[in-house]
């Protein structure tokens, strides 16, 4: 069982994150915390221009109630929402504070992950800990 485990959350449409909660509910030890973590990728300047003044702010906002209603359902389980890059920033994260494993969900790989990559694939190459990937 892990003490301390980091699940990336993706707000995207195709993504459903209730499969990696429940594996993160499952091998989480007695007292241990299960974080559900969202990254807000930085809108480049050259679009920003083009959105509502208020649009990041309010995408905060409601990002972050939807993280703590989903952790307010997870035994041990805490929202975390931050700026930065997708990989960098959860493999940074989960250094910071000591994760023992990372469960992290995957689409099924194609061509353009051979040439750019993913979240999943960078994380499951350099972190520190044990990651499970979900399909």
């Amino acid at each position: 069982m892990y003490n301390n485990i980091l699940v990336p959350i993706s707000f995207d449409e195709d993504r459903d994150s209730n499969k990696a909660i429940k594996v993160a509910q499952t091998l989480a030890g007695d007292g241990g915390t299960v974080t559900l973590f969202h990254v807000m990728e930085q809108i480049p300047s050259y679009a920003i221009s083009y959105m509502p003044t208020d649009y990041i702010t309010e995408s905060r906002s409601a990002i972050q109630t939807e993280l703590e209603t989903l952790a307010g359902n997870v035994k041990g389980g805490k929202a975390v929402l931050v700026e930065g890059h997708s990989a960098r920033t959860i493999l940074e994260w989960a250094d910071k504070h000591a994760v023992d494993c990372i469960i992290i969900a995957s689409h099924r790989p194609g061509m353009q992950d051979l040439l750019l990559g993913s979240t999943a694939t960078t994380v499951v190459r350099h972190a520190r800990c044990a990651v499970h990937v979900l399909r």
